[in-house]
């Protein structure tokens, strides 16, 4: 992987490039974002190759990049008009996706600079202070997220956060992952798994109802191992909103302890990644919005279905729905979340 020097910020801050290594596994995380650049592992032959998009520069991540790899927040996901209310008061954020507020707004937490408060060979610490009004969200933040590579094959991140006013919380990787390798092409061909019975159907602009609805009988059960592609150009509403898989899946267990949320394999390489989580949900996205203009590291054009997305988090919108479990953060109290992805091969 290249130099630490990654490059400087259009108001001049440079920018670093840390690794992590553990074994065969090499982790690049910028502190842009606090977005992971790429991660190395082997194939079934031992073969290393990165299986996470990104890009060559850092003006790509300041200008065009769709969140690759970043932490999004304050609000990972979609809030319907940008509005909610808290405690009696309405907050209005800017929208940056049609009519809605995608991934916390135009400059979420994946458009920051974050500081670096720890950095070794296998852990990797990066805190920021979100403050009262950023991007239309209520009280001073302090988020910290930590990169650890804990064992053999595995990268575990660790988020916490603590306001000093009550506000709303989402918080998210946004890694698009191709286990053939970055540049590599579709990955429609990978297998995928989901611990998850029930999926939350959206309206035409992707905005969640309010419903739960069973995974049996739709082109969203993923109880079972399936390709990506087996059933993405069914003639489903749901799909033809998103343009594929953009969805919200409840995970059957209960939220609040590490366990598994989602595994994909290549059938070619054999390499194979397992999500495991505490959140409540996972958004499985097929990169549908890729659309040729972003060139990745490889030189190698990013296209519909390049990459795929396992964003464990929170619900979407869940300020207006009140059946969902609480995005609500109040003083006092310590957001605290994990999730890892642990890389094999079969």
């Amino acid at each position: 992987m290249p130099s630490p020097f990654f490059g400087t910020t259009t108001d001049g801050q440079p920018v670093v490039r840390h690794v992590l290594s553990r074994g065969a596994l090499r982790v690049a995380i910028i502190d842009f974002g606090a977005a992971v650049t790429a991660i190395e592992v082997p194939d079934r032959a031992g073969r290393p190759a990165n299986v996470v998009l990104g890009l060559a520069t850092l003006e790509g991540y300041e200008t065009v990049s769709p969140s690759f790899g970043a932490i999004v927040g304050r609000y990972a996901n979609r809030i319907a008009g940008g509005r909610f209310s808290l405690d009696g008061h309405d907050y209005q954020l800017p929208v940056n996706e049609g009519p809605n507020t995608l991934h916390g707004g135009p400059l979420n937490f994946g458009k920051r600079l974050w500081r670096t408060d720890q950095s070794d060979a296998t852990r990797l610490v990066l805190s920021r202070r979100s403050p009262d009004g950023e991007e239309g969200f209520p009280g001073n933040l302090d988020v910290r997220v930590t990169y650890s590579l804990r064992a053999e094959g595995v990268l575990r991140i660790d988020y916490a956060a603590v306001t000093d006013r009550p506000t709303i919380l989402n918080l998210t990787n946004h890694s698009y992952f191709n286990l053939a390798g970055e540049g590599a092409g579709s990955v429609l061909g990978h297998v995928v798994q989901l611990e998850a019975d029930t999926f939350a159907p959206t309206d035409a602009t992707q905005i969640p109802t309010g419903a739960l609805q069973p995974v049996a009988g739709t082109p969203f059960d993923f109880r079972t191992p399936r390709t990506l592609e087996e059933r993405i150009r069914t003639g489903d509403p749901q799909l033809a909103y998103a343009k594929g898989y953009d969805h919200t899946f409840a995970l059957r267990e209960p939220a609040g302890t590490l366990r598994p949320a989602a595994t994909c394999t290549d059938p070619g390489s054999g390499r194979r990644l397992e999500v495991w989580t505490t959140q409540p949900a996972l958004q499985l996205y097929s990169g549908n919005n890729l659309d040729g203009t972003l060139i990745g590291p490889s030189g190698r054009i990013y296209r519909s279905g390049d990459g795929v997305c396992f964003e464990t988090q929170g619900f979407p919108d869940a300020p207006n729905h009140p059946n969902f479990p609480s995005a609500v953060l109040r003083p006092g109290e310590t957001f605290a979340t994990t999730t890892e992805f642990r890389f094999s091969v079969v």
